[in-house]
């Protein structure tokens, strides 16, 4: 089964330690049951019981330290932190968040160039303090480029630290708190630590008050800090800021992928057990579709965040396809979330709203998953770079399979300079799609080619188009369909995924191209040229009823009370 019910927890890994980790886990959560977790929730409770659990099963040292530090068997493994964060997502964002921002605020730790600090996080994990990362300010938002944190160099030779940070989880709690700031002197980027109980440190108030998280504002008052704190500084300062965030925002899609699989069971079994007017919800013709839409999409989300971890994997200077997948599975994957919840809601209907439900939480908590790593255009932005290379210059690389084993990803620590970014190459998207020949993914073939000759069709004034933030949009999104579809597309039979399935997926893909295209041909820049190809990406799937009846069936219907959180 492709969706996580963690009351049949059958996830394969290569260890006992982890598949231990992962049932106390969901023993944990079940043990709490749905009644208090939504008392907490309701409360605003920042979830100190999660902390004290992760430090009583070593839970963060387990999952955040790598190889060469701390127990001789740890490692960075990126698997199973894609298991983990889907399992923090299934039963709370609060719990997924404090784990998250303390990946955030490790990584920079293990990229910088401290050694003595390194060895001090390891032991701070295995005490189980949590961590934190300083880099946005309430000044600046995502503009990275501007901060007003200073490092002010001291006749000493030591250092005072003077700014403020905002957006900050786990501010309020962290052992260790890494922050991005600019040396006063010469204005270069610098990475140092800080302890979040210091007297110069203050937290000045936690900025939300929707859920249980703390994200924080908090100030450094001429705050010490000498060599022995900082990280790293000049341009790998930089560097390893853009890097924590490729490793630890890809938890985004993973965590959004939980959030709805659990909401998904809550919707199929409340509309399985509604009976009116003489028939139970599910009999009804367009809530079926709603649920084979919401399956699919969902399926989509699991199948490609699984491939996406295999490219991070096996990730290496002269192979960094990763950076097209990961900010695909931060965006889209978590946008696909969202659709999915308002067909989910759809069903659901008045029953989502109220209190003891888990889908009243996962409404409000999955909005902000695609909004936490910068906005939509951010991440397009980078994904359009890359359009001419995955297009019009493929190139080979050898075969990857799943990489589920205990490799250290040693990589991700040595990403070395974000520069040269629009000439990654990629794997030729032929291959994957020519693989399957389904009605469904031959009309999608047809669409990928009509948009090609879209590209042609706008030559080098695309990029000039593109300036216009509507119009990036507009264009990424048929782009990151395209290659969302591809790893789809090979993760499926890794996962020995039933075709009727897939094809049924690619009935819901090959809707989303023609509304995609739809919308790029209405912008009022399009040539005459650009507009005529765009229409050529219009297209119906190809309708099969008794395929879709069996799909339905064995793929959805079958997971009726298949789970239901203890009470």
């Amino acid at each position: 089964m492709i969706l996580l019910n963690p009351k049949k927890y059958d996830v394969a890994f290569p260890d006992e330690k982890t598949k231990n980790l992962m049932l106390k886990t969901v023993e944990f959560f079940e043990k709490k049951g749905l009644k208090k977790v939504k008392e907490d929730f309701h409360n605003r409770t920042w979830p100190k019981d999660f902390v004290d659990f992760c430090k009583e099963t070593n839970a963060l040292a387990i999952m955040l330290t790598p190889k060469g530090y701390g127990a001789e068997d740890s490692r960075w493994d990126t698997y199973r932190i894609f298991h983990w964060a889907e399992l923090m997502g299934f039963y709370g964002i609060a719990y997924w968040y404090v784990w998250d921002v303390s990946q955030l605020g490790i990584c920079p730790i293990w990229m910088g160039n401290n050694e003595e600090v390194k060895q001090k996080a390891a032991k701070l994990l295995e005490n189980g303090e949590v961590f934190a990362f300083g880099l946005s300010e309430k000044e600046h938002g995502a503009d990275i480029y501007s901060s007003d944190m200073m490092l002010y160099p001291q006749e000493d030779g030591t250092y005072k630290a003077n700014g403020d940070k905002y957006y900050i989880g786990n501010g309020n709690a962290a052992g260790t708190v890494t922050v991005f700031a600019k040396m006063a002197d010469s204005n270069d980027y610098v990475f140092f630590v800080v302890d979040s109980q210091h007297p110069n440190y203050e937290c000045v108030k936690n900025v939300i008050d929707l859920n249980q998280q703390y994200v924080a504002e908090f100030a450094l008052h001429d705050y010490p800090i000498t060599e022995a704190d900082i990280l790293t500084k000049g341009p790998k300062a930089w560097d390893d800021m853009l890097n924590t965030i490729n490793i630890c925002k890809f938890n985004i899609g993973s965590g959004a992928t939980g959030i709805v699989t659990h909401a998904f069971y809550e919707a199929l079994n409340h509309a399985a057990h509604r009976n009116i007017y003489g028939k139970y919800v599910t009999d009804f013709a367009h809530v079926k579709r709603l649920f084979m839409d919401s399956f699919c999409r969902l399926a989509g989300m699991k199948l490609f965040g699984l491939r996406a971890t295999d490219y991070m994997r096996t990730a290496h200077a002269e192979d960094r396809r990763y950076l097209l997948y990961n900010p695909i599975m931060k965006m889209k994957v978590a946008i696909q979330g969202e659709e999915t919840m308002e067909m989910l809601f759809d069903i659901i209907a008045a029953r989502g709203f109220e209190k003891d439900t888990y889908f009243e939480q996962a409404v409000l908590e999955l909005k902000g998953f695609p909004k936490l790593e910068g906005t939509r255009h951010v991440n397009m932005a980078l994904i359009a770079k890359l359009i001419p290379n995955y297009f019009f210059n493929p190139k080979a690389y050898p075969e990857i399979g799943r990489r589920n084993g205990a490799e250290n990803d040693d990589f991700l620590f040595s990403q070395g300079p974000t520069k040269g970014y629009g000439k990654i190459q990629f794997h030729d998207y032929n291959i994957a799609y020519k693989s399957k020949d389904l009605p469904n993914i031959r009309i999608f073939r047809e669409q990928i080619e009509a948009y090609k000759e879209y590209l042609l069709a706008s030559g080098a004034g695309l990029m000039q188009q593109m300036m216009d933030f509507d119009y990036l949009l507009a264009v990424g999104e048929i782009f990151s369909l395209v290659a969302y579809g591809q790893l789809i597309i090979e993760s499926a039979a890794m996962e020995k995924i039933d075709d009727r399935l897939l094809n049924q997926m690619f009935d819901v893909y090959v809707r989303d191209f023609s509304r995609y295209a739809m919308a790029l041909s209405s912008k009022p820049s399009n040539s005459p040229e650009q507009r005529a190809a765009c229409e050529k990406c219009y297209r119906y799937p190809v309708a099969d009823e008794k395929e879709y009846e069996a799909v339905l069936e064995k793929e959805v219907f079958s997971l009726i009370d298949a789970y239901v959180q203890n009470p």
